[in-house]
């Protein structure tokens, strides 16, 4: 099966592009596809340990999508996820607070990665 490299860049929460490309991978994973996720920009924020996003406003019942849960499942059916150093820095996250399975990376993982690529996906 084809490798997929997803490249996002979207904070967790706020707008629903993150857990869109989430929704993705687990497809393309359950598709039996290889999947490289790539955390950049304010997206590094979803490989965070403890989030407990809050009900959605205007929905009495509705809970935010818990991205870090959503990564995690990701993980466990084999996806390789690597957070932008860079960014990562920019923000005050370090390796400790990441998810088990994610770890920081570079451009240059996401360059190797473009290049080995059979498909590129940016969301």
């Amino acid at each position: 099966m084809p490798t997929i490299t997803v490249i996002v860049g979207e904070p967790p929460y706020g707008k629903e592009r993150l857990y869109t490309t989430l929704r993705f991978v687990l497809a393309a994973l359950f598709e039996g596809h290889a999947v490289n996720l790539f955390l950049f920009e304010d997206a590094v924020m979803a490989g965070k340990q403890g989030q407990e996003p809050k009900e959605m406003p205007f929905l009495v019942d509705e809970r935010m999508p818990n991205c870090e849960e959503l990564l995690k499942a990701s993980i466990t059916q084999g996806a390789q996820v690597k957070v932008c150093g860079v960014c990562a820095a920019g923000r005050g996250l370090t390796q400790d607070e990441l998810v088990e399975g994610a770890e920081i990376s570079s451009m240059q993982t996401l360059v190797q990665w473009v290049i080995g690529a059979d498909k590129v996906v940016s969301f």
